[in-house]
């Protein structure tokens, strides 16, 4: 096989948009082959597809369940600030596509999540909140979705001090509620942005 027309590392291989690419540097099992630009060399993927998948389907589900979350989770702390920037520059309406199609193959994780969020709101509502309080609190909450039908930002209700902060956790009530976009939240996560640590 003429390796020649193949670019000659990663990074060109992903500026002109090519799958493949080859260094002529054995791989760390020793492989000298094609690599894929996103991937393995092809001989270790054909040693991990030899291990019984039925079609690469199979074992690329399998990794994404095993080694892929161990990869992205490492290159989201590696690039965090581009992940972010890369997916709050989505179209809102493809952003909610997306979550519409991860939601109907994900039943039984949506139904923990959510489950999980009324039961964190609960466990931070004092019992000594009123009524008025309450309706408050919903009102914050109908505005946020109000705000979201024609604007072309997604919005969402965030805590100020965080229910369940790395510093301080806050309470589920109206003064500790504010409407944030949905960039600005991602980013804050549970921070607590006017503590000393968090500038």
């Amino acid at each position: 096989m003429d390796y020649n027309s193949y670019p000659k590392t990663r990074a060109e291989a992903m500026f002109i948009g090519a799958k493949y690419y080859f260094t002529g540097i054995p791989c760390k099992y020793g492989h000298v082959a094609l690599r894929k630009t996103k991937g393995s060399c092809l001989d270790c993927l054909k040693i991990e597809w030899s291990k019984g998948y039925e079609t690469r389907k199979d074992y690329f589900q399998n990794y994404n369940k095993t080694k892929g979350v161990e990869v992205k989770k490492r290159y989201y702390a590696a690039n965090r600030e581009k992940v972010i920037e890369k997916a709050t520059a989505r179209a809102v309406e493809d952003k909610r596509k997306y979550r519409q199609a991860w939601k109907s193959k994900n039943p039984v994780e949506v139904k923990a999540f959510t489950n999980n969020r009324r039961r964190r709101h609960k466990d931070a509502t004092p019992k000594w909140l009123s009524k008025e309080h309450q309706i408050e609190i919903r009102n914050i909450y109908r505005k946020a979705a109000e705000m979201c039908k024609d604007a072309p930002k997604a919005y969402a209700v965030d805590h100020i001090v965080p229910l369940l902060g790395k510093e301080v956790c806050g309470l589920h009530v109206p003064w500790n509620l504010q409407i944030l976009t949905a960039e600005d939240n991602y980013r804050k996560t549970n921070k607590l942005l006017d503590s000393p640590a968090n500038p």
